[in-house]
């Protein structure tokens, strides 16, 4: 019932229905749908409330610091606030934790209700804009024009936002020049692999004598194309690594410098479970050192 009473744009939700989850986020993603956003977060929260206030704690735990969410379709609302650095965040969030949900932002055009409703993407760049992922469009009398812009090329990812804009193309146009501006000034070069391969290295008061250390993640870095400057890498390990250790154990870390200013850090983890020394390994090795000094 509180999900098809929203106004602005909508679904049409009927109350006393149902809906699968896909066909409300593509109402969400392509026709930004109020009531499809009302429903899902009851769904998720139970009511609308404790779904706001889920959305304002993972908020703050991303870092976003400046935003304050009333609502979740976006209306205008007192205290509802965001900045266009906070939006960013949130966005990376999405898309690099969760980039099944451009299967939807990238739709241009589909339909609800076996072809009796229509759905055309409220952002134009999906249409007209090479490498465009998504991301969503939002407007209000009081916030005017909005967008968050995600493209790809050549494995760089972008982020545009723009924010108040004076009408819906200008937030178009600005959001092109953004992008356009990182992709012809900027590349994005792969650090290290996860899963490779370091070093080894000892580990005390373990039954094997080496351990193979491996990279965490993987990390990618934003370079100034034409730079030509050369990224050093710094490894520190913990000062004390002893055994036992499970598998993936954080060990140490590499820091990546360009310029020296640090753009990148990695975990540096155990590529297998690692045992302590037991009694018997203990007597063994004792044993064997009465060997070798008798042999001397």
């Amino acid at each position: 019932k509180n999900a098809s009473g929203m106004g602005g744009s909508q679904a049409y939700l009927e109350e006393n229905t149902t809906s699968k989850v896909s066909t409300l986020l593509t109402a969400i993603a392509i026709g930004s749908a109020n009531d499809a956003s009302v429903a899902m977060a009851e769904k998720i929260g139970g009511t609308e409330e404790n779904f706001v206030n889920m959305m304002n704690k993972r908020a703050k735990e991303l870092g976003a610091k400046n935003t304050t969410f009333k609502n979740p379709h976006g209306l205008d609302d007192d205290g509802h606030l965001t900045t266009a650095r906070d939006l960013a965040i949130i966005a990376r969030e999405l898309i690099t934790k969760h980039p099944k949900i451009m299967e939807y932002t990238t739709i241009w055009m589909d339909s609800l209700r076996d072809g009796k409703s229509e759905l055309v993407n409220t952002n134009k760049l999906v249409r007209n804009y090479a490498g465009c992922t998504g991301l969503k469009t939002g407007s209000t009398s009081v916030a005017l024009f909005n967008l968050s812009a995600t493209a790809t090329r050549n494995d760089l990812k972008l982020i545009a936002v723009v924010m108040k804009g004076e009408n819906s193309q200008k937030r178009f146009d600005d959001a092109k020049t953004l992008l356009d501006y990182g992709f012809a000034n900027y590349s994005s070069k792969q650090l290290c692999k996860r899963g490779d391969i370091l070093t080894k290295i000892s580990i005390e008061k373990a039954k094997k004598k080496e351990a193979e250390i491996i990279i965490g993640e993987d990390k990618y870095a934003l370079v100034g194309k034409g730079s030509g400057n050369e990224i050093l890498t710094e490894t520190i390990m913990q000062e004390k690594i002893s055994a036992p250790l499970e598998y993936n154990d954080k060990v140490g870390e590499i820091v990546y410098k360009l310029n020296d200013e640090e753009i990148a850090r990695v975990s540096l983890m155990t590529n297998e479970k690692i045992d302590r020394k037991n009694v018997i390994d203990f007597n063994n090795e004792i044993v064997d050192l009465w060997f070798t000094l008798g042999r001397r």
